[in-house]
């Protein structure tokens, strides 16, 4: 019988490709989502699950539900036997989050909170957690491994992150019989390969590849690069963009992790190589053809000027490697922008 995997925050962008990948994987996957960064669709269903449903010719079980609150989940613990939980649902951008650091600890906090304390009740104690390279703060050394230190955060959504990765240690501490792997995103980009679903992200893009995308299909002007002086190799920060599929698959080898009895594992899933905000912006000319504009700005205050991870613990302890480059991840997010140029709403 296939297991059930509670997926929070499922119907936003990684969350809906992972459940994709765990559907096709033979698990059950049960999606809870408040809908904050997602497209309703006529029936309740996002757009984005509905979509899954369509690839994966399977229908997604969904509850539309804030993790906030304590009493529905509880409620949703009781009516199915979960064999782990994937937790991505909370707010994520940096920049939002140093103008509004409170909602970002009330969402991010007391949401993972409320959700251990069900789990807790109710005996399920397995994790997979949707962590971030934010966590690191500005690189003491590149490239970034697991034995970094962590918590000197530039923002307050990386504050949020480790604050969370230490719950998850403690409850790990007191009680042998949890396990959790901690999982260190550094930046997602790219879709699914049909161009059906892919990042939608709800007002002005917090984060560069959407941005650059809306502005080769004409939905916005030009890009803002937020600072040309760091010390990189043309002057704009340079970040390890990861395939959002190669991300997904980095949850199914973290469940099958924590069938090992694991206890609280931490892992970078990145691809090792960092590319410049530039660099970003011709690969996507490149694989969209167009030209897109931009203008050089201010640094934007939280940022750092390199980041990349060292993905070695991962491939070796979870079998997991990055198999996708700069030009699949960018023509995968062209084709799913082109399909889809004012996203999961009606075009």
């Amino acid at each position: 019988m296939a297991e059930p995997v509670l997926v929070t925050g499922g119907a936003g962008f990684i969350g809906s490709h992972c459940v994709l990948q765990l559907a096709q994987a033979g698990y059950e996957p049960v999606v809870v989502d408040n809908l904050h960064n997602a497209i309703a669709g006529p029936d309740g269903l996002p757009e984005s699950l509905r979509r899954v449903q369509l690839l994966a010719r399977r229908p997604i079980a969904f509850h539309e539900l804030d993790v906030t609150d304590g009493a529905a989940l509880q409620e949703l613990f009781s009516k199915h036997r979960f064999s782990a939980v994937v937790h991505f649902a909370g707010l994520k951008a940096v920049g939002e989050s140093v103008q509004q650091p409170l909602e970002y600890y009330r969402v991010n906090l007391t949401g993972t909170i409320r959700l251990l304390e069900a789990m807790k009740a109710h005996g399920v104690k397995n994790i997979v957690f949707s962590s971030s390279a934010t966590v690191y703060g500005d690189p003491q050394y590149l490239p970034l491994d697991e034995k970094h230190p962590v918590g000197g955060c530039t923002n307050p959504y990386g504050k949020s992150k480790y604050f969370i990765e230490e719950m998850i240690r403690d409850v790990c501490k007191a009680d042998k019989d949890w396990n959790a792997v901690l999982l260190r995103y550094f930046n997602p980009i790219g879709a699914h390969e049909s161009g059906m679903i892919g990042e939608d992200p709800q007002g002005i893009p917090n984060n560069l590849m959407p941005y650059v995308a809306q502005v080769a299909v004409g939905r916005r002007e030009f890009l803002s690069v937020f600072g040309n002086d760091y010390e990189t190799i043309d002057g704009t920060g340079v970040r390890d963009y990861i395939h959002v599929v190669d991300l997904a698959q980095g949850h199914i080898a973290a469940l099958k992790k924590l069938k090992e009895n694991c206890g609280c594992k931490v892992y970078n899933l990145g691809t090792g190589t960092g590319y410049s905000v530039l660099q970003m912006v011709r690969a996507m000319e490149k694989a969209s053809g167009r030209e897109i504009k931009y203008k050089i700005t201010g640094r934007r205050e939280g940022d750092v000027a390199s980041c990349y991870a060292n993905p070695e613990l991962a491939e070796r302890e979870l079998g997991w490697k990055a198999a996708f480059g700069l030009d699949k991840m960018c023509e995968d997010l062209w084709r799913w922008q082109l399909q889809n140029p004012t996203g999961f709403s009606k075009n």
